[in-house]
């Protein structure tokens, strides 16, 4: 059965995007239909987990509430996500006919808001994440579009490649990568793999999304507090990594990086000059990287 650690963590990430639509006036990304598919019920479920300090004894005021959310569980879903749909709508309009690969697509509601007809999108997920996912939509009476394809992969027991062309993935065909929220959890090599299984099925030209973790800096004391918190979901951060090495990585498997936003440019592209306050996380940073070549071993 799929853990709690990954249950909750796509029920965090859908809830943050409901309550920033729903809520904030100084919209990062609007998910509009990010509450609707949660539903009032397991709205609440995830509001009363923040407010009691993530299962502590304490209880917070609706006001510190509101400040845990935009201070710690907000900002990174919110920017990742900008940054990726942006890149994804670019890319479309560029190359026409397109396929959309979303890795641990979790509560993502692209599929439903999607209004272009020449993205293919796959949606990757752990068989009972997706399972999940698929009887939420039964109960919504959601159309499930021609164009959308649900791809159950076991990670620990299969590889993606041969699971998306069974599913009529067509690696002869430009595609969009998105792995957003992956790379805190998993060491470098276990990163890059996914990378590579990514690599052998990019034609020329295909592009791939994430964010990931500074390895060492001078953070300031919320970035520790956000691994306390991941922890006591059950969901332990790996230290992150070095640019440099993201960036051979890459190299390596044949992407070139043509955009790169530290944590200082996700500040000011997406957070300066807010109201409420909310700001970049001091170690996050995120990537857009284009597949222009073979692999180079060496």
């Amino acid at each position: 059965m799929v853990s709690e650690r990954e249950s909750i963590t796509a029920k965090l990430c859908a809830f943050v995007r409901a309550w920033h639509s729903n809520r904030s006036r100084e919209k990062i990304f609007d998910d509009y239909l990010a509450f609707d598919f949660m539903g009032r019920e397991e709205y609440d479920s995830i509001y009363g987990i923040i407010r009691s300090g993530f299962g502590g004894l304490q209880e917070f005021s609706r006001e510190d509430t509101e400040q845990i959310i935009n201070e710690y569980i907000a900002p990174i879903p919110l920017s990742r996500i900008h940054f990726n749909e942006v890149r994804l709508a670019d890319f479309a309009e560029e190359n026409g006919e397109i396929q959309y690969v979303i890795c641990g697509a979790g509560s993502d509601t692209f599929s439903f808001r999607n209004t272009n007809e020449n993205i293919t999108v796959f949606e990757i997920d752990h068989p009972d994440t997706q399972r999940y996912k698929l009887e939420k939509i039964r109960e919504l009476e959601w159309n499930i579009p021609e164009n959308v394809h649900f791809v159950p992969v076991d990670f620990e027991k299969e590889r993606m490649c041969g699971k998306l062309i069974e599913a009529g993935f067509d690696p002869s065909k430009k595609t969009f990568f998105s792995i957003l929220g992956v790379s805190y959890y998993l060491t470098l090599d276990v990163f890059a793999d996914t990378l590579r299984q990514m690599s052998e099925l990019s034609s020329l030209g295909s592009e791939v999304v994430f964010d990931y973790p500074i390895k060492t800096g001078d953070f300031p004391r919320r970035v520790e507090r956000l691994e306390m918190i991941t922890e006591s979901l059950g969901e332990v951060m790996r230290g992150g990594f070095d640019y440099n090495e993201v960036s051979r990585a890459l190299y390596s498997l044949g992407f070139q990086i043509d955009t790169y936003m530290p944590p200082e440019k996700v500040q000011s592209e997406y957070f300066d000059g807010r109201a409420d306050g909310m700001r970049a996380f001091e170690n996050v940073s995120l990537i857009s990287a284009t597949f222009t070549a073979g692999y180079n071993y060496e």
